[in-house]
């Protein structure tokens, strides 16, 4: 087992190099860069106080020589001294290295656009995430396994059929809409507002005492968390039933049942750890999922300063520090939790060896 943890260990940094390169050569190509969004913003000052002093907008050239329609009204030395701030007067190679090389030390920069540097953000943020992605997935899991043993013990029955329904549903409506639909209905949108609409704290909640901030916390969580429950626990409860079914056509259970076994323990002394085996395992994957993709949408819904804003925000501003620093820590933690899934497998069942099937 030591051996096939070190080689998966040491395939996290070519895997982590390649996402890096990849994403940072995509990045060359799209438009409107950091550069080009500060000299925009000062554009527009000089355009508003052209008009007010009555000053014409004259153009002025980037430093390649070729006129930039944002740069006009500004001074090619004020552009070049931009572009050399941001660091694009280097060339793209030089930069990459640049980066990876800080990257392998845990120096992730500085935000372009924030006073603040990226492990400082994301510190901030995390927990708003974390928390979020926490909940849910707990909840995904509480609700999934029960009602997924339940559908495989009722295979076929009204109940099943009633359920999978309800499943499908659930499935297809987007985290993020179903997130709109409960802002309508229960945060004042056209209804009630039982639940706050935004963030996850009360106006002075810092002044409370303990248990009323931690009501106050749950009260602004009810919402978000619906909004990913509502879709996450779908494909779960459908891994769950099918596991289950599985299990219970082997002989083994046939013969459990032969020897007087009660279906209690047949159910879950027998067939429960080996159909829960992927389930559980999975946790770390399911974890992340929802913390790093269903949650960025709901938490703008909510307006939840989580990392799912800060990455958002950080695309739309084109502030590269964040975004690759970021991208960069939570493939990192991505490529970890999945060797922990691998290490829950051999927890959860002992018998399964990577170094024998290898």
């Amino acid at each position: 087992m030591g051996a096939y943890l070190l080689r998966r260990l040491l395939l996290v940094i070519p895997t982590l190099f390649g996402i890096i390169a990849i994403n940072f050569a995509v990045v060359q190509f799209a438009p409107g860069g950091p550069v080009e969004q500060m000299i925009a913003e000062l554009r527009g000052k000089g355009e508003t106080a052209g008009r007010i002093t009555g000053a014409g907008v004259s153009e002025a050239s980037t430093p390649s020589g070729t006129t930039y329609r944002g740069a006009r009204g500004l001074d090619p030395a004020v552009v070049a001294d931009i572009t050399k701030m941001f660091g694009f007067d280097k060339p793209p190679l030089t930069r990459f290295l640049d980066m990876v090389s800080s990257y392998l030390r845990f120096d992730f920069g500085r935000s372009f656009f924030r006073d603040q540097t990226v492990l400082e953000l994301v510190r901030q943020k995390m927990p708003v995430s974390v928390s979020l992605g926490l909940w849910s997935t707990l909840l995904v899991y509480f609700i999934s396994i029960p009602l997924g043993i339940a559908k495989a013990v009722r295979d076929g029955s009204r109940f099943d059929l009633v359920s999978s329904a309800a499943v499908l549903i659930g499935y297809a409506i987007p985290g993020f809409l179903f997130a709109i639909l409960l802002v309508m209905l229960f945060a004042g949108g056209s209804f009630v507002q039982w639940f706050p609409l935004r963030g996850l704290t009360s106006a002075g909640a810092e002044n409370w005492s303990f248990p009323a901030r931690a009501m106050d916390y749950l009260w602004h969580m009810v919402l978000p968390t619906i909004a990913l429950v509502a879709g996450g626990f779908a494909s779960l409860t459908m891994l769950t039933k099918n596991s289950f079914l599985e299990e219970i056509r082997k002989q083994y259970v046939t013969t459990a049942r032969a020897k007087g076994a009660s279906e209690t323990r047949v159910l879950y002394g027998h067939v429960f750890r080996n159909a829960m085996l992927l389930v559980v395992a999975g946790f770390p994957a399911a974890f992340l999922g929802i913390l790093f993709t269903s949650a960025l949408l709901v938490e703008i819904v909510f307006s939840l300063d989580g990392l799912g804003q800060l990455g958002f925000e950080s695309a739309i501003r084109r502030d590269y520090p964040v975004m690759f620093g970021t991208l960069y820590m939570f493939t990192l933690l991505g490529l970890v939790m999945q060797i922990i899934g691998d290490m829950m497998y051999t927890l959860v069942d002992p018998r399964i060896d990577f170094e024998s099937r290898e």
